[in-house]
Parts: C-alpha cells; sequence; structure tokens
C-alpha cells in the first residue's frame, strides 16, 4: 500500500487528536513566557529527544516506496508546494521576474503543472516579483521575503523590524525570519522569544491583516535535537505561522531526521494547545526522490492534515526542475534531454 494517495470524494482529512490533558496544558502555557526562569524551565521540561529512534525512524520511512497514481500525486503534490527561491547577492530583477515566470508556468509543454506555493526573495526584490507574478497570472502564488539580517540574523532588533516592515509594505505575503542562535544558544530563551513576538506585529498591515510569518533556526547551528525541539515549541509559543529548518547557506540543513522531529513538535502542540503550524525544510532538497520522502514523513508523522501547501512547503532552487523530469517520464515514458527545464 502506499503511504500517500489522493483523496477521494468520501474521504476526509484527518484530524489529529486533541489530548484529555489539553485543557490543563493551554493554562499553563499562558504563563510560560512570564519570565526568562519560566522560560526556560518549561523548555527543559520537555522530553529528550531519542537521537538514535528518531534517525532509525526517519531512515525507515524513507525506505517507502510510492508508485504509480500515488506517485503522480505525490510529484504534484510536491510541485505545488514549493517555495521557489533565488537569494543570491547577484540576484537581478531580470532574474527574480524569470524565475516568476517559471513558478507560474513550470513547464509550458504541459499546463496541467501546478503553480508552485511561493517565491522566496530578498526583500528588495519583493515589489518585482509582485509585479511580475500578477503580469504572468500568478496573483495567487505568494512572495516570501527573508528578512531580519538574513542569513546571520546578526543585527540590532530595530534593524530587523524595519527589515520585516519595509518586505511587508512592499507586498510580501510571507516573512522568513533567522533567529538569533547566539542568544538562543546562551540560553536567552526570553530574548529570542520576544524578538519572534515584535517581528509577528511587524508582519501586520494598516486593513489589519498580517504577512505570515515563518521562523528559520538554522538547525545545523543548533547542534542538538534537544536544542531543536526547544526552538520549535519557543517559535510556536511566540506565534510562528511555520517553522522552518534552515537558510540553506550553512553546511547542515534539512535532513529528514530534524525534519521528523519537528513534525513531531508541530503535531504535539497542535494536540496541546489547539493550534497548527507549518513546517519548512530547506536547504540540500534536490531531488524528486528526496521529495516524496519528506512526503512521506508528514503523512506518517503529523498526519495527512498538513499534506498541503498551507501547512508544508519545500525551500528549493533545483528540486523543481528534477519533479518535473520525473512528471515528464511518467507521462511520456521516457525523460527528456537536458534543455527540457530551464537553469536557475
Amino acid at each position: 500500500m502506499p503511504s500517500i494517495a489522493p483523496p477521494t470524494d468520501d474521504e476526509s482529512a484527518a484530524v489529529p487528536a486533541y489530548a484529555p490533558e489539553a485543557d490543563a496544558r493551554r493554562a499553563t502555557l499562558d504563563d510560560v513566557a512570564a519570565s526568562d526562569q519560566a522560560l526556560r524551565r518549561f523548555l527543559h521540561g520537555l522530553p529528550g529527544v531519542d537521537a538514535v529512534g528518531l534517525e532509525a525512524r526517519a531512515a525507515a520511512l524513507g525506505t517507502r516506496s510510492i508508485k504509480t497514481t500515488a506517485k503522480a500525486y505525490a510529484l504534484d503534490l510536491a510541485v505545488s508546494m514549493i517555495d521557489l527561491t533565488t537569494l543570491e547577492g547577484a540576484d537581478t530583477p531580470g532574474k527574480v521576474r524569470a524565475l516568476c515566470a517559471k513558478g507560474v508556468h513550470p513547464d509550458p509543454l504541459d499546463r496541467s503543472t501546478p503553480k508552485v506555493a511561493a517565491i522566496c526573495v530578498y526583500g528588495d526584490m519583493v515589489a518585482t516579483a509582485k509585479e511580475a507574478l500578477a503580469a504572468a497570472g500568478g496573483a495567487d502564488v505568494h512572495v516570501a521575503a527573508v528578512a531580519t539580517a538574513f542569513p546571520s540574523g546578526r543585527a540590532a532588533r530595530g534593524v530587523k523590524l524595519a527589515d520585516t516592515a519595509e518586505a511587508v509594505a512592499a507586498g510580501a505575503d510571507e516573512i522568513d525570519m533567522v533567529i538569533d542562535r547566539g542568544a538562543f544558544l546562551a540560553g536567552r530563551y526570553l530574548e529570542v522569544f520576544e524578538e519572534i513576538r515584535a517581528v509577528k506585529a511587524a508582519c501586520a498591515r494598516p486593513d489589519g491583516t498580517a504577512a505570515h510569518l515563518k521562523v528559520i533556526f538554522e538547525n545545523g547551528e543548533l547542534s542538538t535535537y534537544d536544542n531543536i525541539r526547544r526552538c520549535s515549541w519557543l517559535a510556536m509559543l511566540a506565534g510562528a505561522d511555520f517553522i522552518k529548518t534552515s537558510t540553506g547557506k550553512v553546511a547542515v540543513n534539512a535532513t529528514p531526521a530534524n525534519t521528523l522531529l519537528m513534525l513531531e513538535a508541530v503535531r504535539d502542540f497542535r494536540r496541546d494547545v489547539g493550534v497548527q503550524v507549518g513546517v519548512k525544510p530547506a536547504g540540500g532538497i534536490r531531488t524528486a526522490k528526496d521529495a516524496v520522502k519528506y512526503l512521506v514523513l508528514v503523512n506518517e508523522t503529523a498526519g495527512d492534515a498538513w499534506l498541503s501547501p498551507d501547512w508544508f512547503r519545500f525551500g528549493a532552487s533545483s528540486l523543481l526542475n528534477d519533479l518535473l523530469m520525473q512528471r515528464q517520464k511518467l507521462r511520456t515514458g521516457r525523460y527528456s534531454g537536458p534543455d527540457y527545464v530551464t537553469v536557475d
């Protein structure tokens, strides 16, 4: 049996059941950030992570085989979950416009190909991306802007908030912020919590709506699985709409194991608090085979309520090309040459 299948008319999305102790836990969580001591006590009271068990489960789920109709569904779902990304110092308006056109029509020869979820750029390219998407017929494709002194996060809070507010004013639908890893690793949890809260407030628009906030941990710098679990809960308590593995700018980015751990965190947070939060692995996910493995992780860990671009994203640049090649192979039975997809 495949682990991922397209929904049928008589299937409803699986919703994680709420635990009986959820009401009591909510009351406890109200006071979690009352002080640095209280937040520390809560975060260090979370269950420790069994690293061997976590990695073994991630590896086992990675062996699941997805075939035929389920595979076609998974490939399309993965395309629709991509935050198509360019975050280089050499980015130009022309490159961003080309990326937007590709995001709206990933395969010009097959208009059944889904659009990507978002185009992810630096803040100064937000207006360019919004205009390009509208011109290409992709007004429903979001624009995500990295902010808060991405990728290092090394800036004064006022600079980070101005960075965020400027991107939102330019039309960003989503903000991908980076936490202050130095503060987190030094144990200044309340400082990190309050900064996330402040950035969340800066995502608000004058009309009462707000850009969605993705909080990037940079798992490769957090060093331990226990830190990743603590950071997940801290960010969710502070109001993150998504939690994100990494910037893609360090040696260790998304891995099946650290993504599995974050999926467990959002599952447990919804069970205990009643709030659903999304997950975005980013960096190093380059092939369709990799993407399908991550979708299996989502389905088997958090449940199919997260199998949607609203709740799961891939931060990627080259992944889309391989997904398009695999879709074409399923449709025609053969692979096309290297010029079938554009080189980003």
